[in-house]
């Protein structure tokens, strides 16, 4: 006698279907019937991934430059203080509220403070920062006509965006107004001006580097520090001394 073949799983598993068919068989009783013998249903397909937008938000427009073009800037400090009232780009604030600085090229002393008074509108540290100044300078044995007063903004600014202006190109501005004046050193009154120079935010001299030369630079307290801090002044005082050699 032949001997038959040993049947294979997918055989074995039909003749079960069949003997569950033949006995009537053909639900699997759970708490909902489910039909065993129906075809499997394929699952259903994955949800298409949505569409990119056909038309994509346009990027930000860029920062405009403060100073306008390069081009355009002034080539002489004669020339400084009418653009610094008049650029549109400094600040946009209306232009009557902007203060000129005041002084000669090549200065013995360039000051250098954040931004003019509340009160300045023709004169730029009119008010009890002037007054520490002026007082300064007499200290200092420099005369007002030897010495050039600027300010890093044009106006009165109560709380300036100093890290938005320095990425707005604030800081060019300042050290091409710096190269103009030439003085022969700075005094910086007030730390925040010092990152738009590209220097660190601490009291103490450098020199600061610009295109042909490198300006001797002191940097102390703002105005309204030095004038409610007695030991602030000391210090200022005591540095100047150390920096200028007439200790």
């Amino acid at each position: 006698m032949d001997r038959q073949p040993a049947p294979t799983l997918a055989d074995q598993f039909a003749a079960a279907l069949d003997w569950w068919r033949d006995a009537g068989v053909d639900s699997d009783y759970v708490e909902e019937p489910a039909n065993l013998l129906a075809e499997p249903v394929a699952p259903p397909p994955p949800a298409p991934v949505a569409a990119k937008a056909a038309r994509e938000e346009p990027p930000p427009p860029p920062v405009a430059r403060i100073g306008g073009d390069r081009g355009g800037w002034p080539a002489a400090l004669a020339d400084f203080a009418p653009w610094w009232l008049g650029e549109p780009s400094l600040d946009p604030a209306p232009a009557g509220t902007r203060v000129p600085p005041r002084g000669v090229a090549g200065a013995q002393l360039l000051v250098l403070v954040p931004m003019p008074e509340a009160g300045d509108t023709e004169q730029l540290l009119s008010g009890k920062h002037g007054q520490l100044v002026s007082a300064m300078l007499r200290a200092m044995g420099i005369a007002p006509d030897a010495a050039y007063i600027a300010a890093a903004l044009p106006r009165h600014t109560p709380v300036p965006d100093w890290e938005g202006l320095k990425a707005a190109g604030l800081g060019d501005v300042l050290l091409h107004h710096l190269a103009l004046a030439a003085p022969r050193r700075v005094l910086v009154l007030g730390q925040d001006v010092l990152p738009l120079l590209g220097l660190e935010k601490r009291r103490g001299v450098c020199n600061l580097p610009l295109a042909e030369s490198a300006l001797p630079l002191l940097a102390s307290l703002a105005p309204d520090i030095l004038l409610g801090t007695p030991r602030a002044r000391a210090d200022l005082w005591r540095r100047w001394l150390d920096w200028t050699g007439t200790a």
